[in-house]
């Protein structure tokens, strides 16, 4: 489980791709405290780590995650959000994230608003019936609060330690991101849906 509170800013030293999947290899000095297979979330995706040396590791991302997630698309060179596992007693300051990505969406407007920048997604209808004004979403692992939604995006509002310390300081019109809802949203949608007459 994560608190999608971005740790690191990795960088993206290869990518090896063949029919298998792909072998991602991210440099970042929170390597260090990783060890192979522990699960670290690259962009909000929970992967397992592998071939861990100094400042870079390695990890594996099969068919399924590149159909769900935007990992399909990075490129040597690319910034990755870095966040390791919430450990047991530790505060969270963000929202449950469990590294499970829901769907991609795409920067559809940004603009600036005081010191932060409003950036609006599109997303799929399927995942904004579980997004909110005021709730919580993970995009690209990082947890924000939905500042408005409509039947086609929502907005985020994202102040300048989140634009300095994550790779959203770098999104623009175009930028494909992941996304995942609240949990808690899914549950009460499945246990009330369950009660209700058919």
């Amino acid at each position: 489980m994560f608190t999608g509170l971005v740790e690191d800013l990795g960088t993206v030293a290869a990518v090896h791709g063949g029919a298998d999947g792909v072998r991602l290899t991210v440099e970042a000095p929170l390597a260090r405290r990783l060890g192979d297979g522990d699960s670290v979330a690259v962009n909000g995706v929970c992967l397992t780590a592998v071939g861990v040396c100094g400042d870079r590791f390695g990890a594996d991302v099969m068919h399924e995650t590149l159909r769900r997630s935007s990992l399909g698309q990075v490129e040597a060179g690319g910034r990755v959000n870095l966040e390791l596992p919430l450990r047991a007693g530790a505060r969270l300051g963000g929202h449950v994230v469990q590294g499970h990505v829901d769907a991609v969406g795409v920067v559809a407007a940004a603009r600036e608003d005081g010191f932060a920048r409003l950036v609006t997604i599109e997303a799929e209808p399927a995942l904004l019936r579980y997004v909110v004004e005021k709730g919580s979403i993970a995009v690209d692992g990082v947890s924000l609060t939905v500042a408005a939604v409509d039947e086609a995006t929502f907005s985020v509002s994202l102040i300048p330690e989140t634009l300095q310390r994550t790779n959203l300081g770098a999104a623009a019109l175009g930028t494909v991101v992941n996304l995942e809802v609240d949990i808690l949203a899914k549950y009460v949608e499945k246990l009330l849906g369950a009660r209700l007459p058919a």
